[in-house]
């Protein structure tokens, strides 16, 4: 079975929002994923992206190409959430 990391689009016409899936490459666009791993949201300029990067490294070492777009999204996305970042100075 080859495994593939990819967008899959959800959101109503004209107002795109994607999950970030991994899925049977002979999977529809958005038919049945393994699993979801993230969400990217092209409207939003800033915190449009979360990733699970632990879990898209997971499936990379078992053999999982990622899409194009779902690279360049991974290399861009933010190392923390930002929820996280905020809340840590807080609690000290």
């Amino acid at each position: 079975m080859a495994v593939v990391v990819r967008l899959r689009r959800e959101g109503r016409k004209n107002r795109p929002f994607f999950r970030i899936v991994v899925a049977d490459r002979r999977a529809a666009r958005d038919g049945k994923f393994l699993e979801s791993v993230g969400t990217y949201d092209p409207v939003v300029k800033e915190g449009g992206v979360q990733v699970k990067l632990d879990r898209i490294e997971f499936w990379r070492k078992q053999g999982a190409q990622m899409s194009e777009t779902v690279a360049r999204i991974v290399k861009t996305a933010p190392s923390e959430p930002a929820e996280k970042e905020e809340a840590s100075p807080a609690a000290s």
